[in-house]
């Protein structure tokens, strides 16, 4: 991976054509913001949507956002989409209905192209890819490994309508399993809850979803209200206990001047473990 990998928790959708929501979108404590070209934009609003992210990209990065944009899936707006957004205030792409590296090669390619004639980094933009359909789930390893790619994302309504269910746990709880895998082996975000992502008023289960996600792996979650971004990035950031913990066996190793094996709290203590613990310390 070619890119710094971002650890965003909560990623919140706004629509790209609402000046209003955007205006306020600072305020709702999100990790990152996505600001939506697609399916929350109606194909007349589409060039509005472009028209206004270049009036508050600016104001948002310069407030500390972290700015994203989801493109449309269509090559023709998409090309629009990237020629009005890609800027040194844009941190990275949400990509609809990836199947497969190629679609991700191929944006690159003309992301590139931008970043050059814009005197950007090279790579400066990430992608992060939405995993929409079960035929996805075949090519997650080279989904991945496409070297911009920073994040997989599960796109929990399009992928339980390809399989023909409703978004349950029942459903969602394998491939989000198998996006925790893939993003892992290239050390990328992962994306996603076994839930639906319309569901914002249960937030009980809403939780509960949010903690299987987190003990099999993922990394954070799309979120499309603001009540569902304190849920996710509680879950998502070591507690207190857990921080506790992980100084203890930091303390202990070090001490020991890193045996092989140590025993804290009842417990086996390796280097593996001593490593998680580095990790959740570093959050």
């Amino acid at each position: 991976m070619s890119l710094s990998s971002p650890r965003w928790r909560s990623l919140l959708f706004v629509p790209g054509d609402n000046l209003k929501h955007l205006e306020k979108v600072h305020e709702r404590g999100a990790d990152a913001v996505i600001i939506d070209f697609e399916d929350a934009v109606a194909p007349e609003a589409k060039p509005r949507a472009r028209e206004i992210f270049r009036d508050v990209a600016p104001v948002l990065a310069a407030q500390g956002v972290d700015v994203l944009v989801r493109l449309n899936a269509e090559w023709r707006l998409a090309f629009a989409d990237l020629d009005a957004v890609v800027s040194s205030d844009l941190r990275a792409l949400v990509v609809p209905k990836v199947e497969g590296p190629e679609r991700l090669l191929a944006l690159g390619e003309l992301i590139g192209e931008f970043e050059a004639e814009r005197g950007l980094r090279p790579g400066a933009i990430g992608l992060v890819a939405l995993i929409e359909s079960p035929a996805s789930l075949a090519r997650l390893a080279a989904i991945a490994a496409v070297p911009r790619v920073i994040g997989l994302a599960l796109g929990s309504e399009d992928f339980s309508l390809g399989l023909g269910v409703a978004p349950t746990s029942a459903s969602l709880d394998l491939p989000c399993r198998l996006i925790a895998l893939a993003a892992a082996s290239q050390s990328l975000m992962a994306l996603g809850l076994p839930i639906s992502i319309g569901e914002f008023r249960r937030l009980d289960a809403y939780r509960e979803a949010a903690l299987a996600a987190r003990a099999a792996g993922l990394t954070g979650a799309l979120c499309i209200h603001p009540a569902q971004v304190a849920v996710i990035n509680e879950v998502f950031a070591p507690g207190a206990a857990e921080r506790a913990r992980a100084q203890r066996i930091v303390e202990a190793w070090d001490a020991s001047g890193g045996k092989a094996v140590l025993q804290i709290d009842g417990a086996m203590v390796d280097l593996p473990v001593v490593l998680r613990a580095r990790r959740i310390l570093a959050c």
